[in-house]
C-alpha cells in the first residue's frame, strides 16, 4: 500500500448511491458495476457501496457474496486508491462460485470502465431525451 494514498472507504449514504446509479456501468454475470467520478474539491480517495438483493438468495448466501465482494476489493490495493470515484458492485449470484481471481479481474476491469470519460456529444447530432425534429410542411 503506497503510504501518500487515501485507505479505500465505503459508501453508506443513499445519495451517494444514487449518483453512482446515474454514472457510467459495467456488467458481468457476477455483479454490475455503477460508478461516477466525484467533483474535485469533494473528498479524495475511492469509495465502494455493496448491494444485493433479496432475489439472489436467502440472508447467508446474499452476506457470502458481499464478502466475496469486499475482499476482492481489498485485493486490487490502491491501484486506483486516489482517485476521487464512487463505485457501487451489485453482487449476482455467480459470485459465490466463482473463482476469486476472476472476481478480481472483474472489479479491475469495472474501475477501468467507470473511469473513463464520457463521449463528447456529436455536434449538430440528437441528443438523448430531446424530442425528435418536427416535419416539414
Amino acid at each position: 500500500m503506497r503510504a501518500d494514498a487515501p485507505p479505500i472507504g465505503r459508501i453508506t449514504r443513499r445519495p451517494d448511491y444514487l449518483a453512482a446509479a446515474a454514472g457510467r456501468r459495467f456488467h458481468t454475470g457476477r455483479m454490475t458495476a455503477q460508478g461516477r467520478l466525484r467533483e474535485p474539491g469533494a473528498e479524495t480517495g475511492l469509495r465502494f457501496g455493496f448491494t444485493v438483493t433479496k432475489k439472489t438468495g436467502h440472508a447467508p448466501e446474499r452476506n457470502r457474496i458481499r464478502r466475496r465482494l469486499k475482499a476482492a476489493v481489498a485485493a486490487i490495493g490502491t491501484e486506483h486508491a486516489g482517485k476521487p470515484l464512487d463505485v457501487v458492485l451489485i453482487g449476482r449470484r455467480e459470485a459465490l462460485s466463482a473463482p476469486f481471481e476472476v472476481l478480481v479481474d472483474d472489479i479491475r476491469r469495472a474501475l477501468a470502465a467507470v473511469t473513463k470519460p464520457k463521449p463528447a456529444a456529436k455536434p449538430g447530432g440528437p441528443r438523448r431525451g430531446s424530442a425528435p425534429p418536427e416535419p416539414e410542411p
